[in-house]
């Protein structure tokens, strides 16, 4: 893998694709009129070739290459949860 590519964190909503997981991050963003910081949240999906991470775990996504329509990130390392 890349040293310099993109990397995000994110928990892991979905895995009932194969060797596809959906991985929701969520982030702070300022609102312009109120100044209130909001939780906003984007779905990534990531590809995992061993099948490996299951719902509601953490996990460090990086991005790679288009793998296929919608896939353009790799699920890299387990941040915590449960352990297969």
């Amino acid at each position: 893998m890349d040293r310099n590519a993109q990397r995000m964190v994110g928990k892991v909503i979905s895995n009932a694709m194969d060797k596809t997981v959906v991985v929701s991050v969520e982030r702070l963003v300022k609102h312009k009129l109120y100044k209130k910081y909001m939780k906003k949240s984007k779905k990534y999906y990531a590809h995992d070739e061993k099948n490996a991470f299951n719902v509601g775990d953490t996990v460090q996504i990086v991005a790679s290459k288009p793998l296929s329509k919608t896939k353009r990130w790799r699920a890299s390392k387990l941040i915590s949860g449960s352990k297969k």
